[in-house]
């Protein structure tokens, strides 16, 4: 896959299979929760990815459709103990999710520990294999330059997807660092986008430069501009 795409049309199906319906955010209530699981079993986005102590809420409301279950581990700052990760990434492939989006030590990418990167990602992908890990670079404080050796690390890991941003940083993603991903990335690696998109044209921006998935949080908003 190349750096860029085409510009590209998309219809609200092609739209859907590329979403990911983030509940991430820490002050969702159960009932909150709840609401946001039902709208995905209604309109069947690709994923969900949700705070791991709900997982098995999900997996209950969602039996029966062909939405996938994420979850997150390392999050939102990557600084746990990378054994840490992988005990929280195992327990939520145990409660039925089938993708885990990780935080790499992102002072480590900075500091150019690139081998406490690889191990940090590798362990992680081994443990829960063959659930599909989604890794989380931060891009927000990151370099073009760390950008792309971080998505080298991540192909090297042999994770499903590399992926800008938690949401939390001060910006997210963007069509330029979802280029950068890309080019950095083996041509297996998937990108992810998450972070900062809120219209129909910040996801049609970053799909154009390479994304393969996209993390909102505002997917109604986002499916109404583009009708039935």
């Amino acid at each position: 896959m190349s750096a860029t795409r085409e510009s590209v049309n998309i219809s609200r199906e092609q739209l859907l299979g590329m979403i990911d319906h983030s509940l991430l955010k820490p002050q969702l209530t159960r009932d909150e929760i709840v609401a946001g699981l039902e709208y995905a079993a209604e309109v069947r986005p690709k994923a969900i990815c949700i705070v791991p102590n709900h997982l098995k809420l999900a997996a209950e409301i969602l039996s029966g459709t062909d939405v996938l279950l994420g979850t997150v581990a390392g999050f939102p700052n990557g600084a746990m103990r990378t054994d840490v990760k992988v005990f929280e990434s195992v327990k939520a492939v145990e409660d039925g999710a089938t993708e885990v989006d990780m935080v790499i030590p992102i002072g480590a990418l900075v500091g150019g520990e690139y081998d406490v990167v690889l191990a940090d990602i590798t362990e992680v992908v081994r443990a829960v294999a063959p659930a599909e890990v989604k890794v989380i670079l931060e891009t927000a404080y990151l370099t073009d330059e760390q950008i792309l050796k971080g998505s080298a690390l991540v192909s090297e890991a042999g994770a499903a997807f590399v992926k800008t941003s938690t949401g939390f940083a001060a910006t997210g993603a963007t069509p330029e660092n979802v280029a950068l991903l890309r080019k950095g990335a083996a041509p297996h690696t998937r990108v992810k986008a998450a972070g900062g998109m809120s219209t129909l044209a910040d996801c049609i921006a970053v799909i154009n430069a390479g994304a393969d998935r996209i993390g909102i949080s505002k997917t109604r908003a986002i499916l109404a501009e583009c009708g039935s």
